[in-house]
């Protein structure tokens, strides 16, 4: 099982999230479906991107693969925490 690694934006709100879902999308329409998102980088993640998250997670459950979330800071763990999103997502 390979999954492909992918780095988060700095801030994944709504100008980053139209691109990143196109480019999943891509990546899921090639074939692909274990994914590891990394956010080490990321600061700032807001309802958009949050809502392109849980729609790929979907999509990759539909299609038996993985979404695996990974290195996410303290500001961002508190947004998915609020939301109970890290009840959701498997989170490394």
């Amino acid at each position: 099982m390979s999954e492909i690694k992918i780095s988060m934006p700095e801030n994944f709100a709504v100008d980053e999230a139209a691109e990143f879902r196109q480019n999943m999308n891509n990546l899921i329409a090639e074939g692909n479906k274990n994914f590891m998102l990394n956010f080490s980088g990321c600061t700032f993640i807001d309802s958009t991107g949050l809502g392109v998250l849980v729609g790929i997670y979907k999509k990759c459950n539909e299609i038996n693969g993985s979404l695996i979330l990974n290195s996410i800071n303290s500001k961002v763990m508190k947004i998915f925490e609020l939301t109970r999103l890290d009840k959701v997502f498997e989170i490394k």
